[in-house]
């Protein structure tokens, strides 16, 4: 399999099953198993051209941090988080009247169970208005969060306010995407033929579960919006797990955000800046980007890498920047960490370097919610 480091002018290098590009620099920390996926993933049959992206990091079944055009349908690459995504939101609320300690009060809301009938809303979207409406609105664990945000720089054309504050969601299908891949685990091993009915009963509920991630961000979104008593106006959702037919083929994307659309949320650790960035349209990058800064070491391995007294927990609650994470899980407080994950910064500069996309805004945390005691578990 041959690989190439793209500088922005580079072309995929081909080689047996296909090409990878990888947009990040001999800078950028990639461990050595994430880049064995990522050549194992190229030699699975039908596959044809691979986008890398520096927050690339070993997953379970191949690489989470690329992007895969092959001629079968892979649902392992996609995983059990069907249509997770990010969600940027401008709130009403001024940044100046922003009340840190009552906000977090407020947050509580999110870790409770969501009081108002989702059904009308599911039949809205095209779905059953019983498909896992008891989960809408919920985060979930993992590396889930909603967070409250100011706008530390941006670029003058887009037309961002400095003034208001800012929401980011990332969330995705809950149980309903565990039990579509669930349906289908058994089978995959070597990928589906996209005309078995086997193949396109998955791509129906692979499309139901998309949206319903879409919903779901929404309606947190709201929630936390509601909590805040501020009003909210989306700028953009942009999915990161999803396949996406293209062409003749089917374009796989597992931790790399659909960048087609325009500007994605590039989401760094609760402790550190996210960005908002906007692609170039390179050819080689498959219409995707980095959604964040990807995970550096794994979650069993955090346990060993901090110390776990009671004020140790109390420092994680807080940020370089005044903020404040309200996350009562022990265990998800530590895996968590901002050491646990790359730097977001040295991520977007390498899509920059590497001519995949441009920093349009940098956005500072203020108030991150991850789970409380009442929260529901992933």
């Amino acid at each position: 399999m041959g690989n190439s480091v793209c500088d922005g002018r580079a072309s995929p290098v081909v080689s047996g099953g296909g090409g990878i590009t990888k947009f990040y620099t001999s800078a950028a920390w990639i461990e050595g198993r994430a880049e064995q996926q990522l050549n194992e993933v190229a030699g699975w049959p039908g596959v044809e051209k691979i986008a890398a992206f520096p927050d690339l990091h070993p997953g379970k079944y191949g690489p989470v941090g690329c992007a895969v055009l092959a001629e079968r349908i892979y649902p392992q690459l996609i995983g059990n988080d069907i249509g997770c995504g990010m969600a940027l939101f401008q709130l009403d609320l001024l940044l100046r009247k922003m009340k840190l300690e009552k906000a977090l009060r407020r947050m509580r809301r999110l870790g409770e169970p969501v009081a108002e009938d989702q059904r009308e809303r599911l039949e809205e979207v095209g779905l059953a208005p019983g498909l896992f409406a008891n989960a809408l609105g919920t985060l979930g664990g993992g590396n889930h969060f909603c967070e409250v945000q100011s706008l530390a720089e941006a670029d003058s054309a887009c037309g961002l306010d400095r003034t208001r504050l800012y929401l980011l969601v990332h969330s995705g299908s809950r149980g309903l995407g565990n039990a579509v891949f669930a349906s289908v685990q058994d089978k995959v091993g070597g990928g589906l033929d996209p005309e078995t009915d086997t193949a396109l009963t998955y791509l129906q509920d692979h499309d139901r579960a998309v949206r319903w991630a879409r919903l779901n961000r929404q309606i947190i979104a709201k929630r936390a919006a509601e909590a805040l008593r501020a009003d909210l106006t989306l700028l953009v959702d942009a999915p990161h797990n999803l396949l996406m037919q293209k062409g003749a083929g089917w374009l796989h994307r597992k931790g790399a955000a659909v960048a087609e659309q325009g500007m994605v949320p590039l989401a760094g650790s609760r402790a550190s800046a996210s960005y908002l960035v906007s692609g170039t349209g390179h050819e080689a990058a498959l219409g995707s980007l980095a959604h964040g800064a990807g995970r550096r070491y794994d979650r069993s391995s955090m346990h060993g890498r901090l110390p776990a007294r009671k004020s140790d927990l109390e420092a994680m609650q807080r940020t370089p920047f005044g903020g404040r994470i309200l996350c009562e899980d022990r265990d998800l407080l530590i895996e968590e960490a901002p050491l646990a994950y790359k730097s977001a910064k040295s991520v977007v500069e390498d899509l920059e370097r590497t001519g995949a996309a441009h920093v349009v805004a940098e956005f500072h945390p203020l108030l991150t919610f991850k789970k409380t005691r009442e929260g529901v578990r992933a």
